[in-house]
């Protein structure tokens, strides 16, 4: 009897993993309309490890799993800016507002990036806590140990911004107290439009690799390419719009790769039925940037005009030619909304420039 569980599990577990290869051929057929290699590789010999270089550290959240951090800076800084990455990222994508920031406002500022938990060097949830809510409870521990005190900004990306509004949701007086401006980067506050990613995730061979997962996650982890080819292409095709350095693309589909298949699944559910809509009054007099691209598959650019309508007072920036990383892949024109944020914030000396091709 248990033999033939055991087998009927396993027919189960192959029949969503051979599914899941039919997505992928699909999603490879969109990416082939991407122009992925670029005419010149400006990344070559850029610092990936850049954010290694800061102080390490760990923080435990409340129920207990360790999240990695990296803090560039010290207390007699100004301002803290606290970092929350995406779904199947790591802190690393952040590299080039780690780079960007410290060289222009030096030990003016404070930056805090971590690894959410089940991502990067963070530790391994239950599939109960891989919540958005969640998220929001560990951002705000962050928070308090990492910057327990003077004022703080919160950048979030994807997953990130869904879980810095949690943390608005659910510590509003924490908000008003310590946060002096948000950045929300292709996001959104309830659960995203049918042409986003839970359209892509409303599938029976996503429902496969669940099943798969929950039934035998030893074959679906011990097959690591089979796993992968489920949720990481979507997030691959998805990432950049026309040319795009082969370093940098290199790059982020290694730290896609590298978050394990237990936390994709886990997470799935929770990015499809998030609502932080609460948040959304909390932040009415908080100065804040939402930023998208305008090819964004995953959080289609009109979640954040959605969330900015929401928010009269926010900053409204549209880049054209981005998909759902334009942190990474238009570092500069991000750069250029980030410091008029801070500047709306109060911090530092106003500035000129503006983000074109928004």
């Amino acid at each position: 009897m248990r033999r033939a569980k055991a087998i009927r599990r396993g027919g189960v577990a192959t029949a969503g993993v051979l599914g899941a290869l039919a997505v992928a051929h699909t999603l490879r057929r969109i990416g082939a309309r991407v122009i992925w290699p670029a005419e010149r590789d400006e990344y070559r010999d850029e610092n990936f490890a850049l954010i290694d270089e800061d102080a390490p550290g760990v923080v435990f959240a409340d129920d207990g799993v360790s999240l990695a951090t990296r803090t560039y800076g010290d207390d007699s800084a100004e301002l803290t800016i606290v970092f929350v990455h995406g779904f199947c990222n790591s802190m690393e994508s952040f590299h080039f507002q780690r780079r960007d920031l410290a060289a222009l406002w030096g030990d003016r500022i404070r930056m805090v990036f971590f690894d959410q938990r089940g991502h990067g060097r963070s530790g391994t949830p239950s599939t109960d806590s891989c919540t958005v809510q969640q998220l929001g409870h560990d951002v705000a521990t962050v928070l308090r140990e990492c910057a327990p005190t003077g004022p703080v900004v919160l950048i979030g990306h994807s997953l990130g911004g869904m879980a810095v509004l949690a943390a608005a949701a659910q510590f509003p007086e924490l908000v008003a107290k310590r946060v002096v401006a948000v950045g929300l980067l292709c996001t959104a506050a309830a659960e995203v439009t049918s042409t986003g990613l839970p359209q892509l995730l409303r599938n029976p061979a996503i429902d496969g690799f669940r099943m798969a997962a929950r039934t035998a996650p030893a074959l679906v982890q011990v097959s690591r390419a089979a796993g992968k080819q489920v949720v990481a292409p979507i997030l691959h095709v998805s990432s950049f719009h026309g040319p795009v350095s082969p370093t940098l693309s290199r790059f982020t589909t290694m730290m896609i790769d590298r978050t394990p298949v237990a936390t994709i699944e886990k997470f799935l559910k929770a990015i499809e039925l998030h609502d932080e809509s609460a948040a959304l009054t909390v932040l009415a007099e908080v100065p804040v940037l939402v930023l998208g691209g305008a090819h964004d598959m995953v959080i289609p650019f009109r979640n954040s005009r959605a969330l900015a309508a929401a928010l009269p007072g926010s900053e409204l920036v549209r880049v054209a030619a981005a998909a759902h990383m334009p942190h990474m892949q238009y570092p500069e024109l991000t750069m250029a909304a980030l410091d008029r944020l801070l500047t709306r914030a109060g911090f530092g000396d106003a500035r000129d420039e503006e983000v074109v091709g928004g």
